[in-house]
């Protein structure tokens, strides 16, 4: 048998035992014989809805589509909820039938060392109060994840910092940077939405506009539903962008044949947005005659799970050892990797790709994500060495269809000169 319907059997198995067990449980609150009918009319009558919100969601991710809708991301939100839901519950449950359990089997025990004969159950009673107790904790991220699908994913926050380089030239000094990063366009559902997150950008008044990667999710298509939308970001000093490991899939995935002419036709949605794309390449920037050099690689991931084409030499290129170089670079771990070893210094570098993994506590004095166990460097400002790194944690989302606790970003960067 083919051991993707071996997975898929296994899957349904477990999610259907899982069900069984929240049903049983949750009846057992019941006590009047009306009141459990009630209940399990409504049960499954949620239960057959779940099955087809994973029907849905199953069918959308494989399939794929350009442009998602409203109801596309509801579909996929509301299966990854009730799962995650359901599954915080079972936990708690499991703990205590594990617990009442291990304490009838204890009396049992001491009884019949005892030589006591009454009868006694090895599974005494649930107590109601930690069930329903369990009900209001798995409450908690059902109706957070529920918040993150239906406004969390566009709660545009911006992250302003001010940083301060003594051989930033002084033409420099307060020049006002604006960096997004992880757009995953296939992923909207509301360009009316996202114009609000561009709206925002331009009232900050950029100088500049950098783009640190993952434009799409797997399809280069997936942007011309906002291609107009975000050629309305304004910069007078000029927009550029980065490829982000997502970038590549599309063309990976087509036959050899095609390639080429599918990399050209993504590569010319760059110029449509308003950016100038930077691929192992820079570009110089002066005023009243002093310079600072933008640089952008192409995406370089530690581990063998990510594209290795970034290349620091060939970026750097043309560039003087003296001049100011503000580098783009997709995957933080790239950082530590190769940037900081690297004979050039590069006073900051840019970065994006964890999302924060778009779950956690992002509050003044406190930050932290399960994605903090995966990545050394994976929200905010980095200093080794003399040199800065800032992770932004993403304008758009990817995978589970909102954000929880850690907002879409929009970061303001104030370059100043030390005196």
């Amino acid at each position: 048998m083919d051991r993707r319907i071996i997975f898929t059997l296994i899957v349904m198995l477990i999610v259907i035992v899982g069900e069984l067990y929240t049903y049983y449980t949750l009846r057992s609150l019941f006590s009047e014989q009306r009141s459990k009918r009630i209940f399990t009319l409504v049960y499954l009558a949620q239960t057959a809805f779940l099955i087809f919100a994973w029907y849905k969601s199953v069918d959308i991710i494989r399939n794929g589509s350009i442009e998602r809708s409203f109801m596309d991301n509801f579909y996929i939100g509301i299966a990854f909820t009730a799962f995650i839901s359901k599954t915080v519950f079972i936990i708690l449950m499991l703990l205590q039938d594990g617990g009442r359990l291990l304490f009838g089997l204890g009396t049992w025990m001491t009884n019949l060392i005892k030589g006591d004969q009454a009868a006694i159950t090895l599974m005494p009673g649930r107590r109601e109060f930690l069930t329903k107790g369990a009900v209001l904790f798995a409450g908690i991220p059902f109706f957070g994840m529920l918040y993150g699908i239906t406004k969390g994913k566009y709660q545009y926050t911006v992250n302003k910092l001010s940083l301060a380089f003594q051989n930033l030239p002084k033409a420099f000094n307060g020049l006002r940077i604006v960096q997004i990063s992880d757009i995953h366009s296939g992923s909207f559902d509301s360009a009316e939405s996202v114009a609000k997150g561009i709206a925002m950008i331009n009232d900050l008044k950029p100088d500049l506009i950098l783009f640190t990667g993952d434009l799409v999710n797997f399809e280069k298509d997936e942007i011309n539903p906002y291609i107009d939308v975000f050629a309305n970001l304004e910069a007078p000093l000029g927009k550029y962008a980065i490829l982000g490991n997502h970038d590549y899939y599309g063309t990976e995935r087509q036959e050899p044949g095609k390639r080429q002419q599918y990399w050209d036709d993504f590569m010319s949605k760059y110029p449509a947005l308003g950016f100038k794309l930077l691929k192992n390449e820079n570009v110089t920037i002066e005023k009243e005659g002093e310079k600072i050099a933008i640089l952008g690689v192409e995406n370089w991931g530690a581990g063998n799970y990510f594209q290795k084409y970034g290349d620091l030499d060939k970026a750097s290129q043309g560039i003087n050892e003296d001049t100011f170089a503000i580098l783009m670079s997709h995957d933080p771990t790239h950082w530590t990797e190769k940037i900081i070893p690297h004979q050039r210094t590069f006073p900051l570098t840019l970065s994006g790709h964890t999302h924060g993994m778009q779950f956690g506590i992002d509050i003044p004095g406190f930050k932290w994500s399960p994605v903090k166990y995966r990545y050394k460097h994976w929200s905010g400002l980095y200093q080794e060495a003399g040199q800065y790194l800032y992770v932004n944690k993403g304008f758009g989302f990817l995978g589970f269809p909102g954000r929880i606790g850690m907002w879409p970003e929009i970061t303001l960067l104030e370059m100043n000169t030390v005196s």
